[in-house]
């Protein structure tokens, strides 16, 4: 589906973001926040009904076709943080000339979202968050130590790259800023052969979905994502403030079998916040089922009206 709009948003520290529209002219307006944090996809477009929405699809920072890209050692990582991404959003928010827009995202997205959401709940008029994660110190020691215990081997290996620090995520936060690309490529692929561990049981979805080829677009993925999980992806505790999401509309979709991100977050979120609505499908995991798909077409109809 070819964009009915698209160019590069100057944000400011040197930075240039990527986006577009597509769809409906004059349909209701939405964003899509993609995962990683790093990972853009085209996924969107199979996300939101094109002929109800106005969506729009951006790069965040240092990813994808947004530069300068963070495969490069010399981008300052520092410009790359959860304040410049909320900020980015408004900016493109006004750039395009929007009121306000429903709010969508998947995994790191929901972090996204929900961190732009507190901050700007005039501007959002409903939010549609796909396999909840809210970064939390918690969720993140889960996904990079304790879930080991299904993959110990696996472990032991993603571990003995960096020496088994203490901290894994700083650790290889700090050697994807490596001059040397081979030290950063060897690294991004041991990186991503954990994340596709985690994720192996699923029954559903792409078996590599992270590849084992250190491409630009993999090493800027690596970097970006250690770097905010290093710092928790810059963001304090969400849940407890998740109450001031109250008179948002939320669909939340989980899979039951995600073990990148337990089930119990989605589930406390939907607790804390009074107008969300959570869905927990049984057969999915991280990369979903046709379930899954069935839940989040139920939500895009809701929503569309």
């Amino acid at each position: 589906m070819e964009p009915n709009e698209h160019g590069m948003l100057d944000v400011g520290d040197g930075n240039q973001v990527y986006w577009e529209v597509v769809g409906n002219p004059d349909g209701k307006p939405a964003v899509f926040l993609h995962g990683g944090p790093g990972a853009p996809s085209n996924g969107a477009r199979r996300v939101l009904d094109t002929e109800k929405f106005r969506l729009v699809i951006f790069h965040q920072r240092g990813c994808g076709k947004s530069v300068p890209h963070a495969s490069d050692p010399a981008v300052d990582m520092s410009l790359n943080t959860t304040e410049h991404l909320i900020a980015d959003m408004e900016k493109l928010r006004e750039h395009l000339g929007l009121e306000k827009w429903l709010v969508c995202g998947g995994s790191w997205g929901v972090t996204l979202g929900v961190a732009y959401a507190l901050r700007h709940p005039q501007r959002v008029s409903e939010m549609i968050l796909m396999s909840v994660t809210l970064s939390s110190a918690r969720e993140l020691d889960w996904l990079y130590k304790g879930v080991s215990r299904f993959f110990p081997e696996a472990w032991e290996r993603f571990s003995a790259h960096v020496g088994n620090a203490p901290d894994v995520v700083r650790a290889y936060a700090e050697v994807m800023e490596n001059p040397d690309r081979a030290v950063r490529e060897r690294a991004a692929v041991e990186w991503c052969r954990w994340e596709d561990t985690v994720l192996s049981l699923e029954d559903h979805g792409r078996p590599n979905l992270f590849s084992d080829r250190a491409s630009d677009d993999v090493i800027a993925l690596v970097r970006i994502i250690a770097h905010y999980y290093a710092n928790l992806g810059f963001v304090g505790d969400l849940l407890s403030d998740a109450g001031k999401l109250a008179g948002i509309p939320g669909a939340l979709i989980h899979g039951r079998r995600d073990l990148s991100c337990p089930a119990d977050t989605a589930y406390a979120l939907a607790q804390a916040w009074p107008d969300a609505e959570l869905t927990l499908v049984d057969d999915s995991g991280h990369k979903g089922s046709p379930a899954f798909a069935a839940a989040m077409e139920s939500a895009v109809r809701r929503f569309s009206r």
